[in-house]
């Protein structure tokens, strides 16, 4: 087990570096003359050998790579001398926007904790919803309370983000006013309660829940169905254990290996921004922060976002790969 482990980090590892790798070609193949994002193209020669200098542009793309990835391990620059002045590392390491000046990894901290807890707050909720929804509808399939969870389970798979989030807005914000509106929103919890926090995030996390929580109950559904007509079902059964035990024990530890699989996919890139309900509840997460670098053609922002995002897509599908390995013993090595 602890080797299977290893080997799955070490993967994980050498993904996020084939990615940094990628990024940084890319960023080369889109712009053929970084410089000219600065100065744009009033730019002169001279000016343009100024930037090449200034940022590092001139020099082998080797180094440039070593300046990138070094700018990840200790992003705002290097501390020199007695009196702790400061080294700007050369781009394109992620000190500072060259558009903004702002510093990047700033940016990316200060917008990450927004969207972890809405990400967070939403799997829960969901992804329980989801389950305990479809286990009962399998449980009672054909009963009233299995139409009515796939019923809820069809409206929640065809109505997208956005029209359920503006219906929560409009409903709860606007007309009944039990929720504060997304501007006067709070989405620190150290700049406001524990109850003024939680429902400053209740509306976005059932916004996610709702549209999440429809795909879990089918596919919980559907599989509960299936594994409660497989053969050590109908063993257990004959074994005289309790119908709890037979479902709960046994029949849920099978339903749960696609679920955890499409759990991990679901939270990691939810990690990388819910782009649609941070801009309607005005939460400046991931997600916004993307759409505004792209937007200003922000190419550290971009970079900086596309390795987040990475790393959490390919830590999630590490844990979902060890998850198994406890959840299914036939996965381990031998």
């Amino acid at each position: 087990m602890i080797s299977f482990v290893v080997r799955r980090v070490l993967q994980m590892v050498l993904t996020a570096w084939l990615i940094s790798v990628i990024t940084f070609a890319l960023f080369w193949t889109s712009s053929a003359r970084p410089a000219r994002e600065i100065c744009n193209y009033n730019c002169t020669t001279a000016r343009f050998a100024e930037i090449d200098r200034t940022y590092g542009f001139d020099k082998p793309l080797i180094v440039q790579y070593g300046t990138y990835m070094s700018g990840l391990i200790n992003p705002n620059g290097r501390q020199l001398g007695t009196e702790g002045t400061k080294e700007q590392c050369d781009w394109p390491c992620f000190d500072r926007s060259i558009h903004t000046g702002v510093q990047v990894w700033g940016s990316i901290t200060e917008a990450f904790w927004p969207t972890f807890w809405l990400a967070a707050g939403g799997a829960v909720l969901w992804l329980t919803s989801g389950v305990l929804l479809g286990v009962t509808a399998a449980l009672r399939r054909g009963e009233w309370v299995d139409k009515a969870a796939v019923g809820l389970a069809l409206v929640g798979a065809s109505m997208p983000t956005l029209v359920i989030g503006n219906l929560l807005y409009l409903t709860f914000v606007v007309k009944l006013q039990l929720f504060p509106h997304p501007d006067t929103a709070t989405f620190s919890l150290s700049e406001a309660g524990l109850g003024a926090w939680l429902k400053s995030y209740t509306l976005p996390w059932i916004t996610l829940a709702m549209v999440y929580a429809a795909l879990y109950t089918r596919m919980t559904r559907a599989t509960m169905i299936d594994v409660m007509n497989e053969d050590f079902i109908v063993t257990a059964r004959a074994k005289g254990l309790s119908e709890t035990r037979v479902v709960y024990r046994h029949g849920l530890r099978a339903v749960l290996a696609p679920i955890v699989t499409l759990f991990g996919l679901d939270l990691g890139s939810l990690l990388g921004g819910a782009i649609i309900t941070e801009q309607i509840f005005s939460i400046y997460g991931m997600g916004r922060l993307t759409v505004d670098a792209v937007l200003g053609v922000d190419l550290a922002v971009i970079m900086a976002v596309v390795l987040v995002v990475t790393v959490f897509v390919v830590v999630a599908n590490a844990l979902v790969d060890i998850a198994y390995a406890f959840i299914d013993p036939r996965v381990r090595p031998s």
